[in-house]
């Protein structure tokens, strides 16, 4: 775990705490932060990189806990043992990961595309039952009309057919 444990914010040592006791033991820790800024409830984001390549990535839209932290912890274990993109965390990457979460705040519907700005919003696109999600401020997505057709890819959604946009914000941890 190549950051130092002073520098990191509270929800990066909850995730930090919950992917190391995962990974080595299996064990999920249990919430018990006295942090009110996680107390609330909102979904999150979970991001793994390894050496600076993704090694993991899974969230939630919107809320399915009853605490922020409670959301960060289920995303941790999600993020190192279910993105069906890569093979589970194994102990002996942990020190060569690096972690980030992003606490999303409340989509809200988008009918221009001069709303959007991808290194400051996340978009979400719905068609039906489909549905694609893409954070902001990524690295080499850099345009609206690229943001967009990533986040209809992830979704199974054609980026010239017919759908409804939502943008959020987030407040990124390292």
């Amino acid at each position: 775990m190549n950051e130092s444990k002073e520098n990191r914010s509270a929800p990066v040592r909850i995730a930090w705490k919950t992917l190391d006791s995962f990974v080595r033991s299996g064990i999920i820790p249990e919430a018990e932060s006295m942090d009110s800024s996680l107390t609330g409830r909102a979904g999150c984001f979970v991001s793994l990189k390894k050496k600076g390549e993704l090694r993991g990535c899974i969230g939630t839209i919107a809320p399915t806990t009853d605490s922020i932290e409670k959301e960060i912890i289920r995303n941790a274990v999600a993020a190192c043992s279910e993105d069906p993109r890569f093979d589970p965390v194994d102990a002996r990457e942990l020190e060569d990961i690096s972690v980030s979460v992003d606490i999303l705040g409340t989509p809200e519907a988008v009918s221009l595309k001069s709303d959007l700005d991808p290194s400051r919003y996340g978009v979400i696109v719905t068609s039906g039952f489909a549905r694609g999600l893409l954070l902001p401020d990524l690295e080499g997505v850099d345009t609206v009309e690229k943001q967009l057709a990533i986040a209809c890819r992830k979704g199974g959604i054609d980026p010239a057919g017919v759908y409804r946009i939502q943008r959020f914000s987030v407040t990124r941890y390292y």
